[in-house]
């Protein structure tokens, strides 16, 4: 737990540690206007959804979704009970941290991950979903916040026929049968990752995440108070403006090999 962001003492200046060197920072190449991602809004007429997805798709691989289903209560229930969990007493914490890559459910935090000398300033719970068994995943969920388990369930539920709605429609617009992507290739463990990013003396200076793809079939993000996403596109990286009660969908790697 000592290597827990969030646990330590905050800090009047950022560590050396943290600070990355100006080429390695995203922001110093990305554009200066924020982007609204291609908005799809799943209330429309099925054919029209399916020709946004595909646009969204092959253009930059990213969209945000709106009317889609998962509750207001899910997504603010969520947001709510992982701060509550975050701010619980070390403790109560202890027994889930794990550097461990291979268990499925853990806390652990991005100073574990070097890039030669520099951290990344990020605390991450890691919650793994199996379906249809998600009471049994639920299991070894941590149990305090005491809504947490029932929380979660609720949101993995509800995301996931959102996830499966949207791979359903994707198919469609390719040509496919609508239950193309389902079977093996969808049927893993949902696997959420909660990221918290403590208050940074100098958040320009260093980065929560590494540039990265996605290695899996595709994932939804619900955008936190905590701005900073920004998705490379066209050699440049632009800044993601979030649109309230939308989830950001980016089709990943396993995707792309797919089609």
């Amino acid at each position: 737990m000592e290597k827990m962001l969030h646990s330590a003492p905050a800090h009047g200046r950022l560590p050396e540690c943290f600070i990355f060197p100006a080429d390695k920072l995203p922001q110093a190449k990305a554009t200066s206007a924020t982007v609204s991602l291609p908005i799809v809004d799943l209330s429309l007429g099925r054919d029209e959804v399916r020709r946004a997805i595909l646009e969204a798709g092959k253009e930059i691989g990213f969209f945000q979704v709106v009317n889609h289903g998962v509750s207001l209560e899910a997504m603010q229930d969520m947001e709510t009970v992982c701060q509550e969990f975050f701010r619980l007493p070390a403790e109560d914490k202890a027994g889930l941290y794990s550097e461990d890559t291979g268990r499925a459910t853990r806390i652990y935090s991005s100073t574990m991950f070097d890039t030669g000398a520099e951290k990344y300033w990020r605390d991450c719970l890691r919650l793994a979903c199996s379906f249809p068994a998600v009471g049994d995943s639920a299991a070894a969920w941590p149990d305090k916040p005491r809504r947490l388990r029932e929380v979660v369930e609720r949101f993995t539920v509800q995301t996931r026929g959102l996830g499966m709605e949207i791979l359903r429609l994707l198919c469609e617009g390719l040509g496919l049968r609508p239950d193309y992507l389902e079977g093996d290739i969808s049927g893993g463990d949902v696997v959420l990752h909660v990221n918290h990013y403590p208050p940074c003396p100098d958040p320009n200076a260093t980065l929560g995440l590494p540039p990265h793809c996605d290695r899996n079939l595709l994932t939804l993000l619900l955008p936190s108070m905590v701005p900073g996403l920004e998705v490379a596109y066209r050699g440049d990286w632009i800044r993601v403006e979030p649109v309230p009660g939308a989830f950001v969908v980016n089709f990943g790697c396993q995707l792309e090999v797919v089609h």
